[in-house]
């Protein structure tokens, strides 16, 4: 939160060198700021948080290997095929349940849904009273709190440096610009079985195990090192992930030429089978009506010896496509990562992501040229010139 939306904490030294209140920051019963005309459209904007399959918002979402996220009923509807709807990708487990959540997602749909009490015509009410309309938000406590329950919080906390910000601020504020402010640092715990639920903030991360610690992990155990800091591993990690985003848009180009090129191959395909139909309704019309059955044979060659060539290309048409849907996926994925990721969701899903992008990387596009070509129409021509 910007310096200027802070409240002070609530206390200093009196002359005594007792603890005292002291001012409560901006005043909170001042007329609030006229909330704008019309707010973000929210809905619109962050469309991507849901199921990409039935696009609605679920608690449990599910990062698929081809990098698309489903919730848990489309992944259960679709269990017997084994295959992402979207993309056709295998999916690997045999329950048709990936084992990655998309923490990313679920946290974002959870903090925008404070955001939209905060944009809510009739406002949040306090979360510690209840009865009274909500006047600040504590970003630490994650807490609504009326102007009565925030003073008691500010002497409570007064040796805390809690920030807080007016839900006429924030109302006034994008979602983008909350979620932003919102993103918590340094909020990861350490690893280690005993320390796992006891708070202990991590802010070393042990190269060789792979693991964030705190303090005195890294200390007492001579098996971790080397050492470096969590922020700067997440950084790390963030730059990789962007690293392997920008080379996939540079291999996405090929596979979209050649995209193009089986689409132009198919309508060529398409355009021949008009075009030898026509030759030969025109070449028949000429007949009299003894030689209706000798067309129908025709048609039915032309038919015959084009099929192949269809089924091939609509293979191949669907398989790059899924390649090229689930590089659509990765890229969103990582500019989602990039732009709202906590470090806590940094570091559980970055791996995962990583293998998949590297998975994409290492396929290419097929050579259009080297396919085997249909059969000719030789054999429907000298029947045409034998009639």
């Amino acid at each position: 939160i910007p310096p200027a939306h802070r409240l002070s904490p609530a206390s200093h030294l009196d002359g005594n060198g007792t603890a005292a209140p002291m001012d409560m920051g901006p005043q909170l019963g001042t007329p609030p700021c006229s909330p704008p005309s019309q707010q973000p459209a929210v809905e619109d904007d962050f469309q991507f948080v849901c199921c990409e399959r039935c696009r609605k918002e679920s608690p449990n979402l599910k990062l698929l290997t081809c990098l698309h996220t489903l919730c848990l009923d489309c992944l259960s509807e679709n269990k017997p095929i084994g295959q992402c709807p979207l993309c056709q990708t295998a999916i690997p487990q045999a329950s048709g349940i990936p084992n990655m959540d998309n923490l990313l997602f679920t946290n974002l749909q959870a903090r925008l849904s404070i955001y939209k009490k905060i944009s809510d015509s009739g406002g949040p009410s306090c979360s510690r009273c209840q009865g009274e309309a909500a006047t600040v938000w504590c970003s630490e406590c994650e807490e609504f709190l009326c102007t009565k329950c925030f003073k008691d919080h500010q002497w409570f906390f007064k040796k805390r440096n809690h920030e807080a910000k007016k839900v006429e601020e924030l109302r006034a504020d994008s979602a983008h610009r909350f979620l932003e402010d919102t993103r918590k640092s340094c909020n990861l715990f350490c690893s280690s079985p005993g320390h796992a639920n006891q708070g202990h903030i991590s802010s070393i991360y042990c190269k060789k195990c792979k693991r964030a610690l705190c303090c005195s992990c890294a200390l007492l155990d001579s098996h971790h090192a080397p050492f470096c800091d969590i922020r700067s591993e997440t950084q790390r990690r963030q730059e990789e992930l962007g690293a392997l985003s920008q080379e996939l848009k540079q291999k996405r180009s090929g596979f979209e030429a050649t995209y193009a090129g089986l689409k132009d191959e198919a309508a060529r395909l398409e355009r021949v089978q008009r075009e030898m139909r026509e030759v030969i309704r025109q070449r028949v019309e000429q007949l009299v009506g003894l030689i209706h059955r000798e067309e129908e044979e025709l048609l039915g060659l032309v038919e015959a010896g084009q099929e192949q060539g269809r089924r091939e290309l609509s293979r191949e048409l669907e398989r790059v496509e899924g390649v090229l849907r689930r590089m659509e996926a990765g890229e969103r994925l990582v500019e989602k990562m990039n732009l709202y990721a906590t470090e806590q969701e940094v570091m559980d899903m970055q791996p995962f992501i990583k293998d998949s992008l590297e998975e994409l990387q290492q396929l290419q596009p097929p050579v259009t040229g080297d396919r085997t070509q249909p059969g000719d129409l030789t054999e429907c021509r000298a029947r045409l010139q034998a009639l």
